[in-house]
């Protein structure tokens, strides 16, 4: 019998961000997380009580007691599948970082994945933990930090550069927050870890959003940071919050 995870929230929507953006997803939100992001807008914090939609896509939310077994998430899968046939393309693991979960999840993913596709959405810091879940990932969206976004104490380049040697083989791509104050040179660091892996990996950038809802950078220098990385990597891509810019959740 696998452990029970604690976790923030369950909802459906549309995929915003990233490879499958524009998807319809089963989104878990897992509680806790490693790292302290200055632009993050989930509340990760461990308690006793989360939320479930109570109907997918309804926006409505209900009690969701704490600690969560396999049993009950997979109960609520397959309800929702009965609702929306064929309305969800696969279930997004989120946080907070989902491989705080690592054991766990190792245990819980072949179960899920034997009716839903998994997409694991993760701050790209852990790569000994990945190395427990990969086989049973289908795909990996690995958000590499910028100081001048996640605003993060320590450099996590070194980090980042593990990760994604051990998600080689995975259908990963990468995804980075930029904003204004995003320099040529944090491009080229990115851009240098990536080739020095996996130059074919899809790069997407990502505008950062602003707690009013505008954006934080303009669209010239988000022009030409595309135009940088583009010089480097074959395949970068700027998508910005399409769930936001929808009001979807």
């Amino acid at each position: 019998m696998s452990d029970p995870v604690y976790i923030s929230e369950i909802f459906s929507s549309i995929q915003g961000e990233g490879m499958l953006a524009g998807y319809r997803q089963i989104f878990v939100r897992l509680m806790e997380c490693n790292l302290d992001c200055s632009y993050c807008d989930t509340d990760f914090k461990k308690s006793d009580s989360g939320r479930l939609e109570s109907k997918p896509g309804s926006g409505l939310f209900i009690d969701l007691p704490q600690p969560v077994p396999l049993h009950r998430l997979s109960a609520i899968f397959d309800d929702w599948k009965l609702q929306l046939p064929g309305a969800h393309h696969s279930v997004s693991f989120t946080g907070g970082e989902p491989l705080l979960y690592a054991d766990t999840l190792a245990e819980w993913f072949p179960e899920i994945r034997k009716n839903l596709l998994i997409h694991l959405e993760t701050n790209g810091t852990m790569h000994l933990a990945l190395r427990r879940v990969k086989q049973h990932v289908d795909y990996i969206s690995m958000d590499m930090k910028l100081p001048s976004t996640a605003g993060c104490a320590v450099s996590l380049w070194d980090l980042h550069a593990l990760f994604l040697r051990e998600a080689q083989g995975s259908n990963v791509s990468v995804k980075a927050v930029v904003g204004e104050l995003t320099s040529a040179g944090e491009i080229g660091q990115l851009c240098d870890v990536i080739s020095s892996v996996n130059v074919s990996t899809p790069l997407f950038l990502q505008p950062l959003s602003l707690p009013d809802g505008s954006i934080g950078i303009t669209a010239a220098h988000i022009l030409r940071l595309q135009e940088l990385a583009s010089s480097r990597l074959p395949d970068v891509r700027v998508i910005p919050q399409m769930h936001k810019l929808l009001g979807a959740l």
